[in-house]
């Protein structure tokens, strides 16, 4: 059995065998185990536009999540398995994880036996790139990936403002088709299946 926390309701880790959800109704932070876990704690607050963009009319707090990620983080230590997070997470710096090679490849995380790596979803049928950071503990061993781009387009224009946006208008650059949110934060079958065989090798570190 595996835990699947911080998932959406109804989504891809529902109706499996061996995989108990925890939705944000159910509340991951209140997981006690005793089964490994696959952890998708929300990234609003940690990715680069945590601000909420500069159009954004609410001021945000860098990490502000209520605790996920830190529930995720120590769920996958004290249990074993995987979490997930974009890659670029402010989240890994705050929580004192070494940030892995954009090249590809698990390397060591932090002094609690962890491995980390960068991955894109591209690779597992993503619509986009979605270059993604995991994190891991209790792996009894550790998969060699899909390394380097994927052929998945970008989530966006890599635009940081209007005026940037209005000059490439200008230039004229057409704009990009973009992915729904929805579509953003989906994750694929496969990928999903990856994480999960990952968190079926864990053992309780």
């Amino acid at each position: 059995m595996v835990a699947a926390l911080f998932v959406a309701k109804g989504g891809c880790y529902f109706g499996l065998d061996g995989v108990d959800p925890w939705d944000e109704e159910r509340d991951a932070r209140k997981y006690r185990g005793p089964w490994t876990v696959v952890a998708h704690p929300p990234c609003e607050r940690w990715g680069r536009y945590w601000s909420g963009g500069p159009s954004a009319r609410v001021r945000r707090v860098k990490g502000d999540d209520g605790g996920c990620f830190a529930s995720a983080l120590a769920a996958v230590r004290k249990f074993g398995g995987v979490l997930e997070h974009p890659e670029a997470s402010h989240a890994w710096r705050a929580f004192a994880l070494n940030v892995p090679p954009r090249a590809g490849g698990w390397v060591s995380a932090d002094l609690d036996g962890g491995f980390t790596c960068c991955v894109e979803q591209g690779h597992y049928g993503h619509q986009a790139r979605k270059a993604t950071w995991l994190y891991a503990n209790g792996a009894t061993s550790l998969p060699e990936l899909h390394w380097g781009p994927s052929a998945g387009a970008r989530l966006d224009e890599g635009f940081h403002s209007k005026a940037e946006r209005d000059a490439a208008r200008a230039r004229g650059q057409a704009p990009r088709k973009r992915l729904s949110k929805a579509q953003n934060i989906a994750t694929p079958t496969a990928f999903r299946d990856l994480l999960l065989s990952i968190a079926r090798t864990a053992v309780q570190p």
